[in-house]
């Protein structure tokens, strides 16, 4: 892959340095061994160096910031996707694992939310965020919140809580660190790995597609898709999604509402390309079930269709989001983007929280929110492709530039009066006042938290002996400044403003067109914190020494398999982050959660009627050093050691156009306290779709039908979420989906 032959396809990669350079030569070997057992050597990956045994693969969204790469065969995921500043690459030419999901893939499964998207993902599990209704990805053992995943590679102005799949073309994992290739996320998590949503495009066929349906008889869906390429050679493009769901879910008495619109725009030219998206999301949950946090040992799941919500909690967001992305070719070596995006977002929450007991008692209180969100987010940059010698060169700077001012405020009834119910004879309450302990005014709260960062990063992609070694090496620069301010006087509180330079290096050595070994070496960033006055009573010798973003490690090497309708990743990884306490009076930085694993994924078309999508995980998350040495050597709450999914599609052949599919899931025992005292059981669910094409008139009808959690199990299905907490989180119910889809 040479610059002479194809200047727009270089990789990036790195020496990783003799620090890590044993870890990498022992692992290599092991991975490659591996992969091979689980990808069985095709004959064309026999003869790989002879050509003619493949056919040619083109991907037209090589370093791209606006052009997708292709779809892998099946159809389920993307040859490649977003990495970073690097924009858009083949999975061959990364030294990092991804996994891309296609607008195809979550139209067949009848996928309601990137939750449902991510839960055919090994190395991802769900849970919930700070008491609220707030998908919280798991990835490697790290939180990633669901206002931390970029929208088209822009952060923060996604909604904040959950996000339909009608906006979305692709759903696209990053799996590890990504403070280099990023920016730190604005919330401070995303230190495991990081989501980007890219937004819907116009297809090159004219598209309308009405889409009606219903989940259990309660819940009535309907949405409308519409896109047409326009103008001399269709370079413009319009897509316009339309959808609505209204009524009660699998879960009794829990009402969902939702409208979501978006209009995308985007223009194909030969130097110009550009991307605009807007969009609007109305969502509110009416007796949302709640997170339950546990006391003194871990409850009987109730039945997973009770729910033992108040009847007058719910959650209600408003948000109005938008992007615009666009890329110049200033000559056949050189261009150019820029990528701009904002959100303003509206939130009002009810809640109650219960704690339980053992014998499931419960004990809750009423806790009531309302947040306003005013963000923009940018990002600028310039790719110019040279040679030197025999050596290609990518030469990729970057800056980028984040901004959010949120108003907050809040009301606690009681909490030593709170009322008592049950999980499972739960009993309904009159709503007590939030007026006991209140921050702020609800119906107009004020700015309680500022946050501002900016980076500015540089890297070189190398392509060395023929394309067969790709290297990257490079760095960024963060700056994060933090302020909170009172949420009545609104008197500025605290201020934190700190950078750190982050570096990253990367390594692919090609073995024919099948095989790829890469590693890295990649660091995540976190805003650090300010040494307090006392601990334990005694005073902090530095105290008010604030300190520099927390970098975590993560050190990873892997081994790819492309063998044309059949691949995978297989690949090992350690990670370690930071964490700062009190030890003879003073406030330093020398705790540490160290979290290692082996990840497998597979996914493709390895028979002609068969698709086939899944993997496993295996993963210790380990507390290597904490205060006062109490929780050394124990297991971070929330992290399964193992992990594993399973996706099979079949076309019948006796019945052309019909598809059905199953899925398996399978998570592993986690542990529920600090001390690892209490655990969650291991829990599985086993999943059922088919789809039905055929035509009436002229008319394409699809017909889908979808029933999650077949056994009907009654399972804690994550614990954790927001750090240093351990909320339970109960699984959905049997739920059957019925949709039907006419395209005109």
């Amino acid at each position: 892959m040479s610059l002479t032959k194809h200047s727009n396809q270089f990789n990036r990669s790195a020496a990783i340095g003799t620090k890590y350079g044993g870890a990498f030569t022992s692992l290599t070997p092991l991975l490659a061994t591996v992969l091979l057992a689980v990808f069985p050597t095709s004959p064309a990956a026999q003869h790989a160096d002879e050509p003619e045994e493949f056919e040619e693969i083109v991907v037209v969204a090589e370093g791209s910031q606006v052009s997708l790469s292709g779809a892998f065969a099946g159809g389920q995921v993307a040859r490649g996707g977003r990495v970073g500043i690097f924009g858009n690459l083949d999975m061959m030419d990364t030294p990092f694992a991804s996994t891309s999901y296609t607008a195809e893939f979550m139209l067949d499964q009848q996928a309601k939310g990137v939750a449902d998207v991510l839960l055919n993902d090994p190395v991802v599990r769900t849970a919930r965020g700070f008491g609220n209704f707030q998908e919280v990805f798991i990835i490697r053992g790290f939180p990633a919140f669901s206002d931390d995943m970029t929208y088209n590679g822009i952060y923060g102005i996604l909604p904040r809580q959950y996000v339909a799949t009608e906006f979305l073309e692709r759903v696209e994992l990053f799996r590890g660190a990504s403070a280099f290739l990023n920016g730190a996320a604005p919330g401070g998590s995303s230190l495991g790995g990081i989501v980007n949503l890219v937004p819907k495009r116009a297809p090159a066929d004219a598209l309308t597609r009405l889409t009606v349906g219903f989940e259990n008889d309660g819940q009535g869906y309907g949405a409308l898709d519409v896109g047409r390429r326009l103008g001399p050679e269709s370079r413009t493009g319009v897509r316009v999604n339309i959808a609505s769901r209204n009524g009660e879910t699998s879960v009794a008495g829990q009402d969902r509402d939702l409208v979501a619109v978006a209009l995308g725009l985007d223009y194909e030219g030969e130097r110009l390309r550009l991307a605009a998206d807007i969009g609007f999301q109305d969502h509110v949950i009416e007796a949302p079930r709640p997170s339950v946090t546990p006391f003194g040992g871990i409850p009987e799941p109730p039945d997973a269709q009770e729910n033992f919500a108040q009847p007058w909690t719910l959650t209600d967001e408003r948000q109005i989001f938008g992007v615009v992305r666009g890329e110049y070719d200033l000559n056949s070596n050189t261009s150019v983007w820029l990528a701009v995006g904002g959100r303003n977002g509206e939130e009002a929450n009810v809640l109650s929280n219960p704690n339980a007991t053992v014998d499931g008692n419960t004990s809750a209180y009423r806790f009531d929110n309302a947040r306003e969100d005013d963000i923009f987010s940018a990002e600028i940059g310039v790719r110019a492709d040279f040679i030197t010698g025999e050596v290609g060169h990518r030469l990729t700077v970057s800056a980028s530039n984040f901004s959010i001012e949120s108003n907050n405020a809040y009301g606690f009834s009681n909490f030593f009066a709170g009322f008592a119910s049950n999980l499972y004879r739960p009993t309904n309450v009159t709503p007590p006042a939030a007026d006991w302990f209140v921050g702020g005014e609800l119906s107009a709260p004020h700015k309680t938290f500022e946050t501002n960062t900016d980076s500015i990063a540089i890297a070189d992609m190398l392509s060395l002996m023929d394309d067969t070694v790709l290297v990257t090496v490079g760095a960024r620069h963060q700056n994060i400044e933090n302020l909170s301010f009172d949420f009545n006087s609104g008197a500025e509180l605290s201020r934190y403003d700190e950078g750190r330079l982050t570096p990253m290096a990367g390594i692919v050595i090609k073995r024919g067109q099948t095989i790829s070994i890469y590693a890295n070496y990649i660091e995540g960033l976190i805003p650090g914190e300010v040494a307090p006055a006392t601990s334990g009573g005694g005073p902090v010798v530095n105290a008010g020494e604030v300190f520099e973003p927390y970098q975590m490690e993560q050190v990873e090497v892997g081994v790819k398999y492309d063998g044309g309708n059949f691949g995978g990743t297989a690949s090992a990884f350690t990670l370690s982050r930071p964490s700062a306490f009190v030890e003879n009076n003073v406030f330093a930085v020398i705790g540490e959660q160290r979290n290692r694993g082996v990840e497998i994924s597979v996914f493709g078309q390895p028979m002609e009627h068969l698709r086939l999508l899944g993997g496993v995980t295996f993963i210790g998350a380990e507390l290597v050093r904490n205060a006062n040495g109490a929780l050394d050597g124990k297991n971070a709450v929330g992290t399964p050691e193992v992990q594993v999914n399973l996706n099979l599609e079949w076309d019948v052949p006796v019945v052309p156009n019909l598809v059905v599919d199953v899925r398996a899931v399978y998570t592993d025992s986690q542990w529920a306290d600090a001390a690892n005292t209490i655990t969650v059981p291991s829990w599985s669910r086993l999943d059922l779709g088919a789809r039905y094409t055929f035509e009436a008139g002229d008319r394409s009808v699809t017909l889908r039908g979808r029933l999650d959690n077949v056994t009907d199990q009654d399972e804690w299905v994550s614990v954790g979420g927001f750090p240093g907490s351990n909320y339970l989180v109960l699984g959905i119910p049997r739920t059957l989906s019925i949709t039907a889809s006419v395209d005109f």
